[in-house]
C-alpha cells in the first residue's frame, strides 16, 4: 500500500529539516526522510565538529604564546586528545539533540529513519514502506571523493567523517589536498602537537584564491610548522607498519614520505546513485549533481533539489538560502532566485579568511574598469593589540559606479568583517558611503574606511 503525503523531503542536511518546518506550518504533511544524521554534513562531521575542535587547536596555540603577553605559563602546553574529542561530541551531541526534539514535535511531520529510492517518477521506496507525494525535495548531500590509488585499500586512511572522531594525536599526519578542509585540519592538528605533510598537485594552497592570499595563509602555516608538497601527486601506497607509506610524483622525480595517518581531502561528491533518478526521468551531469534552474527545480515538474547534491553551492549557508528561495517560490508567491546571489565563504583557517564577490583573477578577466586597494594587517590597531598581525585585505570597486565587487579579507574576524562590505554590495550602495561613515575605534572594520580611500586603477 501506497502512504500519501502532501510532501516527501529527501536528506536532513541544511535545507531539508527547515523546508519541511515550514511546509507544515501551512498545514501540508510532509514526510523527512534520512538514511543516517540528522543535520547532516555540517551538524556531524562539518561545520560544528571541525570548529569545536579549530577552537581547542586555537587554546592550545594561545596557551603556548602566553610568554608574549606577560602570562606565565609553569609546565610545558600538552593537548589531551579524549577530552579534545569529549568536548566535541558534547557540542555536536546537543546540536543533534536540539534538532532531533524540535522535529519531533512538529505535528504533521513524520521523521522516517532509512534510504529513500525512487521507484517511479513520484514514488519513493524507504524499506517496506512506499511513499508518494506530488512535491519531492532531494537534499541528499554529498561525500568525501577518494581516488582508486593502487594500494588504497590496502592502508587505513581518513576523511573529515573519520578525523573528527580521532582521540589520539597523529605522531605525523600526511594530509592530501591544500584546499578548505586540507587546510584547516593541517593547522588544527600542527598547533594540537603533529608534524602535519601537504601534498598537493597544484602550485599553492587555496588555489581558486588570488595568488597574494594563497601566499599569505602558505605563510601562516609553515610558520606554525606545516610542511607543503606542492605540485606533487600520489602515485601509491603502501602499508607501513600501523602507517602509510606514500610513493610520490614531481614531473619526472619521484619520492616518498611516511606517516601515521593518511587523509585525504580532495572535494566531494554528491549523494544521487542511492535515489535510483532513472525512475523519475532526471539526467545527472557529468560529475553526478543534479542540475536544477534558479529556482531550484529540476527537470522533472514538481520535484526540486537543494544543497550540496545540485553542484550550484558546498557550503552549509547556500543550502540553507536555497530552502529560503524555495519557501519564498512555493508559499509566499515570491520571485527570489539563485540569479544574482553574491558568492560568499569563508576557510576557517586562524585567522580565518572571509571572501565575498568577485577575486582580483575574475575582475580582471572580465575586463572591466575596476579600482583595487590592499592592506597588510599589520596596519590594523586591532590586530597589533591582539599580536596577530598576520594576513591581508583587499576590495576591488567598480570605477564607474563605485560599487563593491568583491572583498577578500585574511585575518582576525576577517570572516565576521568582510560582511559589512557584503550589505554594500548587495545593496549596491557606493562604496563611498562607508568612508563617510564614523566607525567604533579599536576594531578590524574602521580600517575599511582606510582601505577603500587607498583605492586605485587595476592595471
Amino acid at each position: 500500500m501506497t502512504e500519501r503525503f502532501d510532501a516527501i523531503v529527501i536528506g536532513a542536511g541544511q535545507s531539508g529539516p527547515f523546508l519541511a518546518a515550514r511546509l507544515v506550518k501551512e498545514g501540508r504533511r510532509v514526510a523527512l526522510i534520512e538514511r543516517e544524521h540528522l543535520g547532516g554534513t555540517c551538524v556531524n562531521d562539518g561545520c560544528t565538529p571541525t570548529k569545536t575542535l579549530v577552537a581547542s587547536a586555537r587554546a592550545a596555540w594561545m596557551a603556548r604564546r602566553a610568554g608574549e603577553y606577560g602570562v606565565q605559563v609553569s609546565t610545558p602546553v600538552t593537548v589531551d586528545m579524549r577530552a579534545v574529542k569529549a568536548r566535541k561530541d558534547r557540542i555536536v551531541g546537543a546540536s543533534v539533540q536540539s534538532l532531533t526534539d524540535w522535529l519531533g514535535g512538529l505535528e504533521g511531520l513524520e521523521v522516517i529513519r532509512g534510504e529513500g529510492r525512487f521507484v517511479g517518477p513520484k514514488e519513493i521506496a524507504v524499506g517496506r514502506r512506499r511513499l508518494t507525494a506530488p512535491e519531492i525535495f532531494i537534499n541528499t548531500g554529498a561525500r568525501p571523493m577518494v581516488p582508486d590509488w593502487p594500494g588504497i585499500k590496502s592502508i587505513t586512511y581518513l576523511t573529515n567523517k573519520q578525523m573528527v572522531e580521532l582521540d589520539t594525536l597523529p605522531s605525523h599526519l600526511i594530509i592530501v589536498g591544500a584546499s578548505y578542509v586540507g587546510l584547516e585540519f593541517a593547522q588544527m592538528y600542527a598547533r594540537f602537537g603533529s608534524k602535519v605533510s601537504v601534498v598537493d598537485r597544484g602550485s599553492r594552497p587555496a588555489s581558486k584564491e588570488d595568488a597574494d592570499v594563497s601566499a599569505a595563509i602558505r605563510s601562516i602555516l609553515e610558520a606554525e610548522g606545516v610542511t607543503f608538497l606542492f605540485d606533487t601527486e600520489v602515485e601509491a601506497l603502501h602499508r607501513a607498519g600501523t602507517g602509510v607509506f606514500v610513493s610520490l610524483k614531481s614531473g619526472e622525480r619521484r619520492s616518498s614520505i611516511e606517516g601515521t595517518h593518511l587523509l585525504v581531502a580532495l572535494g566531494r561528491i554528491p549523494n544521487t546513485e542511492a535515489l535510483n533518478l532513472a525512475a523519475t526521468g532526471i539526467e545527472t551531469d557529468e560529475r553526478g549533481f543534479i542540475p536544477v534552474d534558479d529556482h531550484l527545480r529540476t527537470s522533472v515538474e514538481g520535484i526540486w533539489a537543494m544543497g550540496d547534491v545540485n553542484g550550484r553551492g558546498a557550503f552549509t549557508h547556500t543550502s540553507y538560502y536555497e530552502h529560503e528561495i524555495v519557501v519564498n517560490n512555493l508559499l509566499e508567491r515570491g520571485k527570489r532566485s539563485l540569479a544574482g546571489r553574491i558568492p560568499t565563504h569563508a576557510l576557517y583557517v586562524d585567522p580565518p579568511l572571509g571572501r565575498i564577490g568577485m577575486s582580483e583573477a575574475e575582475v580582471r578577466a572580465s575586463g572591466r574598469n575596476a579600482l583595487i586597494a590592499t592592506m597588510p594587517m599589520s596596519r590594523v590597531a586591532r590586530a597589533r593589540e591582539r599580536g596577530e598581525t598576520q594576513g591581508l585585505m583587499k576590495v576591488l570597486v567598480d570605477a564607474k559606479d563605485k560599487t563593491i565587487l568583491g572583498a577578500a579579507i585574511l585575518g582576525i574576524n576577517g570572516d565576521e568583517v568582510v560582511q559589512s562590505l557584503l550589505q554594500l554590495m548587495a545593496s549596491g550602495i557606493p562604496y563611498t558611503k562607508m568612508v563617510e561613515t564614523m566607525h567604533i575605534h579599536p576594531t578590524v572594520t574602521e580600517l575599511l574606511p582606510t582601505l577603500l580611500g587607498e583605492l586605485k586603477p587595476l592595471k
